[in-house]
């Protein structure tokens, strides 16, 4: 998933691309998006056609046009008032409460690969709680380990990913590929490869968080168009280059959605002691990237619930901070209680790791999903309503155009919903289903409990000490 924002007084085009960058690239995609076949590289090009670029383009739109509310929550509240807002906040928050013990499993994973080989799934769920609260401990301590935590997190993907290239290239070389990448094998495949498909969508997405910040850019309306056709293309590349490698190395049938990284890299680097000496680095820094997705994500989104409990939004609780460093207290320690139930529960039913992540990777995604339907839809609406408002950048072609871009990407995150939720071949996937329903009909009890309450934008009188 992505990095939080580093706050800057002053972004330039360099700048919003190398934090667009970080934001959106996932390392945790690739297995996933393998595991599709060959047919995954025409997946990552065809839909950065028809969803990748209309999105970054909406998205920069809407930066510029509103820079001063800036965001997923503000745009939905002000397109369709404060209830659908505090969904939109809801499915955020609770998103991420879910998605930090997926990617803390996939440490686990990968833990266990490098340090612990007969580590049961008891033991890997143990450090995906322990590494919960740890998380929570970041936010609620300080807020300037957000300065240091996700640039190293983005600079050690970066270079993983290059590694995973590189390392690709040479490997087939000697061995050949383990996938033939021909005509027939990257034609799109409607089977039950389509499962992943969606996983390669939730790498598409987050040039919201970028454009949030358009009232501290210095030319907005010409930097956020460039850095985000920019970016789009290297997130593609590495997107593409990255999976092809994979591909290289481990049949498709046989990626591990958990273990696969590590598969990928030993097979590439293990030849030697100290080619084993890299592989091991190289998956050290892979498990502090797991680990500052999951702590920067956890930052911005507590952030975002306790501001929408001072506003009335979401109950009292969320509000509370720190009087002494302003944390998300009570935000902070509700997902990691959220966390830590939703991988106690999920662990009792899932077989595998490899099970357990996916559940939780494909149960969040779907509630993660949800809030941009609400946001191509405010797209649209405040086209009609507000037409004269000032757009330092807006997309080509008129309304008619505007339309067919947001409800294109609508289409696709639809299909994405519901391939996270049915899967062909083997039908509806029920924990994530039934995961889903209950999340949003808390949520709905939540908001409702909220209603009754409106308080200033001033720190809670009951802050935390």
């Amino acid at each position: 998933m992505t990095d939080a924002i580093t706050h800057r007084k002053t972004l330039g085009q360099k700048d919003m691309v190398l934090f667009t960058v970080s934001a959106i690239l996932l390392l945790d995609t690739l297995a996933a998006a393998a595991s599709v076949g060959a047919s995954a590289i025409t997946w990552w090009l065809l839909l950065g056609i028809i969803f990748l670029a209309p999105f970054a383009l909406i998205c920069a739109e809407m930066g510029c046009a509103y820079p001063e509310q800036g965001g997923i929550y503000a745009w939905v509240r002000d397109a369709f008032g404060r209830r659908w807002a505090s969904r939109a906040t809801w499915g955020y928050w609770v998103n991420t409460a879910v998605w930090v013990p997926a990617i803390y499993i996939l440490f686990a994973g990968i833990y266990k690969q490098l340090f612990d080989p007969d580590l049961s799934l008891v033991g890997q769920i143990t450090i995906g709680i322990v590494l919960t609260w740890v998380a929570v401990a970041v936010n609620v301590i300080t807020l300037n380990v957000g300065k240091w935590i996700p640039n190293l997190g983005a600079i050690l993907k970066v270079v993983i990913f290059v590694a995973i290239v590189i390392g690709g290239f040479l490997y087939t070389q000697n061995h050949g590929m383990a996938n033939p990448l021909t005509f027939e094998t990257l034609k799109p495949d409607w089977g039950s490869s389509l499962q992943y498909i969606p996983a390669i969508i939730y790498g598409m997405l987050g040039f919201e968080l970028v454009s949030a910040g358009s009232d501290e850019m210095k030319n907005p309306a010409r930097d956020v168009p460039r850095s985000i056709f920019i970016s789009a293309i290297v997130i593609i590349a590495l997107y593409v280059l990255g999976t092809t490698a994979v591909l290289a190395a481990i049949p498709s049938a046989d990626i591990n959605l958990v273990e696969g990284l590590m598969d990928t890299l030993n097979l590439f680097f293990g030849g030697s002691d100290t080619g084993k000496l890299f592989a091991l680095t190289l998956g050290v820094a892979a498990l502090f990237t797991f680990f500052s997705n999951g702590v920067t994500w956890a930052m911005g989104c507590n952030r975002a619930a306790a501001e929408a409990a001072n506003e009335g939004e979401l109950p009292r609780f969320f509000g509370i901070e720190s009087k002494t460093r302003g944390t998300p207290v009570g935000a902070a320690i509700l997902m990691g209680i959220v966390s830590t139930l939703t991988l106690s529960l999920y662990g009792f039913m899932a077989g595998s790791n490899e099970d357990l992540f996916w559940s939780l990777f494909a149960f969040s995604a779907v509630i993660f999903l949800l809030p941009y339907q609400g946001m191509l839809l405010a797209f649209v609406k405040m086209r009609i309503t507000d037409p004269e408002h000032p757009r330092p950048y807006k997309i080509p072609g008129g309304l008619l155009t505007a339309r067919i871009l947001a409800y294109t990407c609508m289409a696709v995150l639809a299909l994405s919903i519901v391939l996270f939720v049915y899967t062909p071949g083997e039908g509806i996937q029920w924990p994530v289903l039934i995961g889903v329903i209950v999340t949003l009909a808390i949520g709905e009890m939540v908001i409702r409990s909220a209603e009754g309450h409106r308080v200033n934008s001033n720190p809670l009188s009951h802050e935390a000490a």
